[in-house]
């Protein structure tokens, strides 16, 4: 086990350089001058050509690409064109909002998806399965940015019991205000997620639903089931330890996926509840054509989503002690 662990993560070396290299020629096809946008509509040709000379914009991009790589491998992921200040700086106050909005969303997507999955093949063909998997075709359908605003409009506008727009407090403090004997900071913090979090968390949901559902089915009808509800068991520990237990074999690697669709997600869902995190900061970063920070951030979101997918491998040993990994 330790050797897979290890060989995985050496295997993030050169995903790292990869990625690195294919951004930095996507960006090169990017139109827009930084040195333009940083100066104004009102700078003179002059002005642009000695900014960019700083910036080192006008050096060979086989020259800019060594030396971006080269501070990398030292641990430097540059410095922001707009903010003067460090990406990796940057980017990790913004992390731990998206990292939070995500894991949260992912947590809600999980329950939510299991839970109609596994009452849907348990009562297959009955209006509990019909409404399921309605609810499944809404949200595969929907686009996260259009349940956002729908979202918004019921629960901050017409409702008022959510804000519309913010953070609130980091959940870590309010759990550990919770530990403390104070409630208030962790329910201001889960009042002002709840919309970002159920918005991202939909399709994510949906998605899950429908797998556990047809894994769900597959698997009640084994021999293995049948023989579990002979021997008098009870219905809910068959399903539970048995059926489920099972199913969610290739659940574990959608949810898995999922979470790196609810990173790419959280741009837009950060973009309309004004969640303070890296998707936010990407849409900022793009706009302004900051080359530096636009690099950081996609190599900050792939390793992430590697990281993501060895626990997910990992946890395939948690579930089935059949697999044996490396």
């Amino acid at each position: 086990m330790l050797a897979y662990i290890a060989r995985r993560i050496l295997l993030l070396v050169p995903m790292a350089i990869g990625i690195v290299i294919v951004t930095f020629g996507l960006l090169l096809l990017i139109p827009g001058d930084p040195a333009a946008v940083l100066l104004g509509q009102d700078a003179t040709p002059d002005a642009i050509a000695l900014l960019r000379d700083r910036l080192g914009l006008n050096n060979p991009w086989y020259i800019r690409l060594w030396d971006y790589t080269w501070a990398l491998l030292h641990g430097d992921m540059g410095t922001s064109i707009f903010q003067s200040a460090p990406v990796a700086t940057i980017i990790y106050d913004r992390l731990g909002a998206t990292v939070e909005l995500a894991v949260v969303a992912l947590i809600m997507a999980s329950l939510l998806g299991i839970t109609l999955g596994v009452m849907a093949a348990i009562w297959q063909g009955s209006i509990i399965d019909t409404l399921a998997m309605l609810f499944a075709q809404i949200g595969v359908s929907m686009p996260v940015y259009w349940m956002g605003l729908l979202l918004m409009l019921a629960f901050a506008v017409q409702l008022g019991w959510l804000p519309a727009i913010g953070r609130g407090a980091p959940m870590v403090d309010g759990l550990m205000a919770l530990l403390r004997g104070d409630p208030s900071v962790l329910a201001d913090s889960l009042r002002h997620i709840a919309l970002p979090a159920l918005a991202l968390a939909a399709n994510s949901a949906a998605i899950i639903s429908r797998l556990v559902r047809a894994s769900m089915l597959e698997v009640l009808r084994e021999d293995f089931v049948r023989t579990a509800y002979s021997k008098g068991l009870r219905v809910g520990r068959v399903i539970i330890r048995h059926a489920l237990r099972n199913a969610l074999l290739p659940v574990l690697s959608v949810i898995g996926l999922r979470f790196g669709a609810l990173l790419g997600g959280a741009v837009l869902t950060e973009s309309i509840f004004a969640w303070p995190g890296l998707g936010q900061l990407t849409i900022t970063a793009i706009s302004q054509r900051d080359l530096p920070l636009i690099q950081g951030l996609v190599l900050t979101f792939a390793l992430i989503f590697a990281l993501v997918n060895l626990v997910v491998d990992l946890l395939y040993a948690a579930v089935d002690p059949r697999i044996r990994l490396g």
